[in-house]
């Protein structure tokens, strides 16, 4: 880019070998968990049943989802060349066509790179964290705590790693290649991180909660069967749906909040670029964010350290006090050098101060879930003690947690976006709206020990129903079942701030939404004038809109919730055919465990589309029939019901499973107690809401910003045209036909 001097341009090549240094961390970190001992036979044939379930659903998930990626990518050249290029493509290519073609295969090739990495971080990320398990559950076995912590750990940072690697690497090389040209393909790179993180996250939650659900209806419940017990056909199952959910969907979730925050940043920064002629508005962005990797690197590689560290005030006192303590150590690196370089190469202090307040409100998010969800706090046990009234109690406790839970996470996060009025007081609104992107810049340069926190989680479930099925010593499963715990909170921590992330990383999408809509349809207009004029809501369209836009998340919540139901139908069923077979319950027969595996991933791969088909459907039917401006405010309709629906359900969900285990632990009767049944039954209501419906909304929220981005200059040029008529017709009956889909199935199911 011709704008950049030397110095900027070292710096950018700067954050290209950080990224490299990412990815080789991640590449020793993956070393480092296979070295590992593997355990004992017993536990060894467990974990092989677990692995060839979760690589085997991949694998025909990549099969379902392959042929609608190959047909998206060449859509999206034509979301290019079928209309007038962009000024900064016109002086990039010279011609018209020239600019129609070459921006063309750019978002076309830059989707398909986004949607590659976004299915590694995925797949590299699960199959790694199964590697982990077995380790972590033979470290178990040999009583060491502070090893079984590291290797669930650093299998778990793995994948952050590389989603930091990854991340850093796509956004930045685009820029680099298209320079003022590049939001045109950065829409692309983001556009396919977020589709296959939808597919991932919709396809493992349905996966892993009708294997859940189905196991703990028939095992503990109605056989009053421990967790993990090998007598339940539908326990390898669960096992898998771990990591196809949390691991595989959870990483792929958190890349394309972390690409997709670049990828907004920098169409906002190119906006104040072409305004006052300042190149760091989208050089700082990208430091910080490489500052941020530095950071992870050095944070995540300190947990270990923390257990036995000599100042005894610093001693962490668990696994979960360890993670903070890294997360911490991460947080004061990135704050402080963010500062320094802000100062000495923008000469300001304001952008660093929102990149703080990006970080702090992901440190906020660690104590204000373990709040609501850990078992050590007030909500939980007062969950936990409604259970001895019976089921319904429960769950009614569990929800209001979530509600209440979900409105002190949004007041977070509108501190967080408020400190941008303050920054920038007496700025154009463009300023303000950058720093919202700030924010979330700052919100995620610590992705690598988010995503190691999630992926911790299933590790540690995995490992312990691993050790219960090999039958450990007691020393070592209460061990296994301590980090498990420990992993509860951690992985309801990470679904906080990848929901928060989803909303800061939304809304600064909606902001280039915003700018990119009315320059299109106000060229000439100074982009000043045509963000103070804004997109209404005070006009019918735009109240439409905004109705609609609201409505939407139910309605998705609505069918993955359904799928899950109908998944545990099934899986119900035939667990408790099993469980007829004589033998079975005596332990003396095996029961067949690749029979649960094949229902479930089938019943998750008959949703994948219809989901889908509802997320990029929908906006474009209000785009088509309301217009661009109703569009936006439907935007704003998704973002905030989208959000406080996701947290009330991951709250509510993460809360009522800990009170399950809470009981247990020994409260309230401890296990085989009518306490116990109560709060098996609620966690099984609170499982799909937190491990399905909620997650799932992170990526929807984005992939309707992104598709209405993208379509934004179609609706506005084809407007009154014939081919507007038939792309109507054609999302009618795509939306109608995933409507239908859901019911059809649903009655099928029933009959």
């Amino acid at each position: 880019m011709r704008e950049l001097s030397g110095l900027e341009q070292n710096m950018l090549w700067g954050v290209i070998v950080v990224a490299f240094v990412s990815l080789l961390y991640a590449y020793w970190l993956w070393r480092d968990t296979l070295r590992r001992d593997k355990g004992a036979p017993q536990m060894q044939k467990v974990w092989s049943a677990i692995k060839t379930g979760a690589n085997a659903y991949l694998q025909r998930q990549l099969r379902t989802i392959l042929p609608i990626l190959v047909l998206l990518a060449v859509v999206l050249f034509f979301s290019v060349y079928v209309v007038k290029p962009s000024r900064e493509a016109l002086a990039m290519f010279q011609t018209e066509q020239a600019a129609r073609l070459w921006i063309g295969i750019g978002r076309m090739v830059a989707f398909i790179i986004g949607a590659s990495f976004s299915t590694l971080v995925g797949q590299l990320g699960m199959r790694v964290a199964i590697e982990g398990n077995i380790r972590v559950a033979a470290m178990a076995a040999k009583e060491n705590y502070n090893g079984a912590l590291t290797v669930a750990y650093r299998a778990g940072t793995f994948t952050g790693m590389l989603t930091d690697g990854l991340g850093l690497l796509g956004g930045t090389t685009i820029f680099m290649i298209f320079g003022k040209a590049a939001p045109d393909a950065l829409l692309g790179f983001g556009f396919g991180g977020t589709l296959v993180a939808l597919f991932m996250r919709i396809g493992g939650g349905i996966y892993t909660k009708a294997a859940d659900v189905g196991a703990d209806l028939v095992g503990k419940v109605e056989q009053g069967l421990p967790e993990d017990d090998p007598r339940n056909a539908a326990v390898v199952a669960d096992l898998v749906g771990d990591n196809v959910g949390d691991c595989a969907g959870m990483a792929a979730d958190i890349f394309e909040s972390y690409e997709v925050t670049i990828v907004s940043t920098l169409i906002l920064g190119l906006v104040l670029l072409h305004e006052t002629g300042n190149t760091f508005w989208i050089v700082y962005p990208l430091i910080v964010r490489a500052i941020g990797v530095i950071s992870s690197i050095l944070g995540t590689f300190t947990v270990p350290v923390w257990e036995g560290f000599p100042i005894k005030f610093l001693r962490a006192r668990d696994a979960e006090e360890a993670m903070f303590r890294s997360y911490e150590v991460s947080s004061v690196n990135t704050v402080f050098w963010a500062f320094i370089f802000s100062w000495f190469y923008a000469h300001e202090w304001q952008l660093a101060l929102l990149n703080a307040i990006g970080v702090g409100l992901a440190v906020v998010f660690n104590p204000l879930t373990s709040l609501f969800t850990s078992a050590k706090r007030k909500p939980v046990r007062e969950i936990a003690e409604s259970t001895q009234t019976g089921a319904a109690t429960t769950i009614l406790s569990g929800l209001a947690v979530g509600m209440e839970a979900s409105v002190w996470s949004l007041v977070a996060i509108v501190v967080a976006l408020g400190a941008s009025l303050v920054v920038f007081h007496g700025e154009p609104l463009i300023y303000m709206l950058y720093g919202v992107a700030m924010v979330g810049i700052g919100m995620l340069s610590h992705t690598g020990n988010n995503v190691a926190m999630d992926s911790y989680g299933p590790i540690s479930d995995n490992a312990n129903g691993i050790g219960e099925m090999a039958s450990v010593s007691d020393k070592a499963w209460h061990l296994l079942a301590e980090l498990d715990a420990v992993g509860n909170t951690t992985k309801a921590i990470t679904k906080q701030v990848a929901i928060a992330s989803a909303v800061i990383a939304a809304t600064a999408l909606f902001f280039s939404f915003v700018a990119d809509a009315l320059t299109l349809a106000y060229p000439g207009t100074p982009i000043a004038e045509l963000l103070d004029r804004g997109i209404p809501v005070s006009t019918l369209d735009g109240t439409i809109g905004f109705l609609l836009g609201g409505a939407l998340p139910f309605l998705f919540s609505a069918f993955a919730l359904r799928a899950v139901a109908r998944g545990a139908n099934l899986v119900v069923q035939e667990v408790r055919k099993q469980f007829r077979v004589p033998g079975v319950l005596e332990g003396t027969v095996t029961p067949d465990y690749g029979k649960v595996v094949g229902i479930t991933t089938a019943a998750a791969q008959k949703e994948l589309i219809s989901l889908v088909a509802l997320s990029v459907g929908v906006p474009l039917l209000v785009g088509i029939i309301f217009k661009v401006q109703a569009l936006g405010t439907f935007l704003a309709g998704v973002i905030l019901s989208g959000q406080l629906l996701a947290v009330f359900m991951a709250i509510a969900g993460g809360a009522l499973d800990n009170a399950k285990k809470y009981v247990e632990d020994g409260h309230y009767g401890g296990k085989g107690s009518p306490a116990h049944k109560a709060g098996v039954e609620g966690d099984t209501v609170g499982d799909p809401l937190k491990d399905t419906a909620g997650p799932a909304l992170n990526p929807m929220i984005k992939v309707v910003n992104l598709v209405s981005l993208l379509a934004a200059p179609l609706i506005i040029e084809g407007e009154g045209k014939p081919g507007m008529w038939v792309a109507l017709v054609i999302l009618i009956a795509l939306v109608l036909w995933a409507i239908w889909q859901s019911k059809r199935e649903a009655r099928a199911e029933a009959a």
